[in-house]
């Protein structure tokens, strides 16, 4: 159904409305199909970020799907910037590509060239359930349209997207279709956009003993299913996200926003603040979040705080949480809110509705949450 609201963020289908025409609108073809077919400033389409003839430095590289920079894909680019504390200016355009930034590439950067993140949009559509050409299939780490594994990874001004759909594939069981994986430390992304449907954002780390932290920063998250999961160190600051109408469904619940899987020795797991839910779907249709505990890590305490933030009328207010698991309830995990607004907060079930205190509640801010690293401060 159509946002009454002006302002909201344009979702993925509308993306590719106005991208692609309406004959493409689930089908981005590359390289043919660009989101600056529009281009205000078609002879600069890395802005005020320089270009391969006025280059900022020499760590910086040019993407462009249209030739006017060093690499045409921003896979290529991520492959020769080798080394650490590279940068990608990335060109309004559809970039339908996976990518993967392995653990040696630290400190890397990547700029959306417009400022828009609706122009540049990294894009693919593989699901857990999508068969390798080797034979097997992909599985949910293995679906994911951008992989990062390195620490220090800063995105700015992009739009990272998984477009497959569950319509299109009726036969398919495996439908965990991740835009983006995020594992490294001190990964930061701030005015991005996050597409898909079940499990878009997987904040992750690379392994059980290690604690990464992540910051998402005025960014746009949109799914159904455990769209927001994983066992990373995660603030989302200021972010909006949205629960998706599903036509496949009859009743309620439609999904889950949240899903962490917060190792039982991290005192810290995903921060929600100064944030809000919206949805397409009918008044209650969704669940805040649902605890992940892993067959991989049995010993897991998910833990989500979500403070200062409007939760809209998608949220079922009653009963917010439910268990993913019977042996693993959301009571024994470490769910609790505070001084949240708006018809999904309204506390009609105090027992549903775990509460913080206010003693409790100043230690749960972005400050504690991500210790010496203050990405708030960092510029382009």
């Amino acid at each position: 159904m159509p946002s009454p609201d002006p302002d909201l963020p344009l979702p993925r289908r509308g993306f590719l409305l106005a991208s692609a025409g309406a004959a493409a609108a689930l089908a981005v073809t590359a390289p043919a199909a660009h989101a600056d077919d529009r281009s205000r400033r078609p002879s600069r389409p890395f802005g005020r970020f320089g270009s391969p003839a006025a280059r900022r430095d020499p760590g910086t590289l040019y993407v462009d799907v249209r030739g006017r920079g060093d690499f045409t894909s921003v896979a290529a680019a991520v492959a020769a910037a080798t080394g650490t504390g590279r940068t990608l200016v990335i060109a309004p355009g559809t970039y339908r590509e996976t990518v993967a930034v392995d653990a040696t590439r630290k400190d890397m950067a990547w700029i959306g060239a417009s400022e828009n993140p609706r122009d540049v949009v990294v894009v693919y559509d593989n699901a857990a359930g999508t068969p390798k050409p080797g034979g097997g299939t992909y599985g949910t780490t293995g679906s994911a349209t951008t992989t990062v594994q390195a620490d220090g990874f800063t995105a700015r001004w992009i739009t990272f997207a998984n477009d497959w759909l569950r319509a299109d594939h009726p036969g398919v069981s495996g439908t965990q279709a991740v835009a983006v994986k995020v594992q490294g430390d001190r990964s930061a992304f701030h005015h991005c956009r996050f597409l898909g449907h079940q499990d878009t954002l997987y904040a992750d780390s690379m392994a059980l003993g290690v604690f990464a932290r992540q910051y998402f920063s005025h960014c746009y998250v949109e799914g159904d299913v455990d769209f927001v999961f994983g066992r990373a160190t995660a603030v989302f600051d200021r972010c909006h996200f949205r629960t998706l109408i599903r036509t496949d469904l009859a009743a309620a619940p439609y999904g889950f926003v949240f899903a962490p899987s917060t190792a039982g020795a991290n005192p810290r797991g995903y921060l929600v603040t100064r944030s809000r839910i919206s949805s397409e779907a009918p008044d209650g249709y969704y669940k805040l979040a649902r605890p992940w505990v892993p067959s991989s890590d049995t010993t897991a305490r998910p833990m989500l705080v979500v403070r200062d933030s409007h939760l809209g009328a998608g949220v079922d207010a009653v009963a917010p949480y439910t268990n993913m698991s019977s042996g693993h309830p959301w009571q024994n995990q470490r769910f609790a809110e505070y001084r949240n607004s708006g018809p999904g907060a309204a506390i009609t079930v105090p027992e549903n509705r775990p509460q913080l205190t206010d003693e409790e509640a100043a230690s749960h801010t972005r400050e504690a949450q991500l210790g010496d690293w203050t990405p708030w401060r960092e510029d382009c």
